[in-house]
């Protein structure tokens, strides 16, 4: 079944699209496979073995979470919705970001302000919930045993996501889980100084529609909606 996330992507041919997509060897703007960095301590590490599960979403950062189309909603209107949505909001400034470590895996995220970027991802949360076809048993089933918080529960139960409104925490992710935490460490760092050269201010300007063919294939961006209001 066909599943659809809203998130931001950095615009495509941009030096934070090109950092993310050849840290996780995929770029989602295209839906194809991309060489690792070229670099000689990235590769010795071995991406291909942390990889695999940022690459089956693609450098982004979650807005609204993966979820199949309610019954009676198309792909068509969901697309429009996104638009008119894009028209209503103003950028959202993000700052700098940092190569951090997060439960286990490594991502981006903001090191200053995020309300309101965690006000973004609140609006597309409840503006586009129409849209969300009730969560299945397993996959509710998988969410629970992560061993969630009273609150988490509930907003997977509302909302078909536990991480959302408070629980919200804008991160771009670079691996999968590295339980060994001295390689983890090294994974950081290396990713920490070939992102050095890019380190400036960034901004959330669109929010991207991705689409998932079905369980076992990547997503795609399928659609860019540039945010248009003015501050």
């Amino acid at each position: 079944m066909t599943r659809y996330s809203i998130y931001f992507v950095p615009a495509p041919q941009t030096s934070l699209a090109a950092f993310g997509a050849h840290a996780i060897g995929y770029d989602v703007a295209i839906g194809a496979e991309v060489p690792f960095h070229d670099d000689n301590a990235f590769r010795a590490l071995g991406p291909a073995a942390w990889t695999e599960s940022p690459a089956r979403y693609g450098f982004h950062a979650t807005l609204k979470a993966p979820f199949e189309l309610a019954e009676g909603a198309t792909e068509e209107g969901l697309d429009e919705a996104v638009s008119v949505l894009a028209r209503a909001i103003a950028p959202v400034q993000l700052g700098k970001l940092a190569v951090t470590s997060l439960g286990g895996f490594i991502a981006l995220t903001p090191s200053g302000d995020t309300s309101d970027v965690d006000a973004l991802a609140a609006a597309c949360v409840e503006a586009l919930e129409a849209f969300r076809a009730p969560l299945r048993a397993e996959d509710r089933d998988r969410r629970l045993a992560a061993r969630l918080t009273d609150r988490q529960a509930g907003n997977l139960d509302r909302w078909g996501y536990p991480y959302v409104f408070e629980e919200f925490r804008f991160h771009m992710t670079l691996t999968g889980r590295i339980e060994d935490a001295s390689h983890r460490g090294r994974v950081r760092e290396t990713l920490a100084a070939l992102y050095n050269s890019i380190d400036v201010p960034y901004r959330v300007d669109a929010l991207t529609i991705c689409r998932q063919p079905d369980r076992g294939s990547r997503f795609a961006v399928l659609s860019r909606h540039p945010l248009l209001a003015a501050h």
